[in-house]
């Protein structure tokens, strides 16, 4: 069983926190001073949950430059007081980061009972197939 130690559940807790204050500031129409702390509470979360050099490695690897560009872009832009146009950018920098990992976690929810019922309804399942990458028979 892997141990999990206290960086990590500090790290969790702030990620955790950071993605709340996020949903907050985007259910409050984009609230500017929500948006700024989940920003960075996901942000210093990810580096107690991870360490700090895999969190710069990751970051700052030669082929995902683009991606972390929009993403900091993006914060910075929200930071700067315009939360709509930061958010878009900051969108499109996550999904050019997790793009890879977009198909594993479809297929993890896939096999989860009530999610994977909703994921196999005929309109969602040709969506999820294409973000998928794969078929949509249900196996």
């Amino acid at each position: 069983m892997m141990q999990v130690t206290d960086f990590q559940k500090i790290g969790v807790g702030l990620a955790g926190f950071g993605l709340l204050f996020l949903f907050l500031g985007v259910v409050l129409l984009f609230d500017k001073g929500l948006l700024a702390i989940g920003n960075i509470l996901f942000l210093a979360g990810l580096a107690f949950l991870i360490g700090l050099d895999r969190t710069f490695k990751f970051f700052f690897q030669s082929h995902k430059w683009r991606g972390s560009c929009f993403f900091f872009g993006g914060i910075f832009v929200v930071l700067l007081g315009w939360p709509v146009i930061g958010m878009i950018i900051e969108c499109y920098g996550f999904f050019l980061l997790f793009g890879g990992f977009i198909p594993v976690a479809l297929n993890f929810l896939q096999r989860i009972p009530v999610i994977g019922t909703l994921l196999a309804l005929p309109g969602v399942s040709t969506v999820v197939a294409k973000l998928g990458g794969g078929s949509t028979s249900n196996v």
